[in-house]
């Protein structure tokens, strides 16, 4: 597994009101969240990176304000064809 080192400020820690191991873990999250509403990774590699299990990462999704399923109008049409 790779690793990236961030610096934090401490004032941005103060901020939270977390620890350093908090912060990380909430930016892991957030960038797993974002990068997953932008389409670049599907919620399994998500989740991965987020370091928390698919069907909890997808739960949370809704808390970022980020739709659990993207579905076009014509992908809706024959999902519903098929129920």
């Amino acid at each position: 597994m790779s690793q990236i080192t961030i610096s934090i400020p401490e004032r941005s820690l103060l901020a939270l009101k977390v620890t350093t191991e908090q912060a990380g873990d909430e930016l892991r999250l957030a960038a797993a969240m974002k990068l997953y509403e932008m389409g670049r990774l599907s919620s399994g590699a998500a989740a991965e990176l987020a370091g928390i299990p698919r069907c909890l990462f997808l739960t949370k999704l809704a808390d970022y304000g980020i739709d659990t399923f993207r579905l076009t109008e014509e992908e809706l049409r024959a999902e519903g064809r098929l129920a």
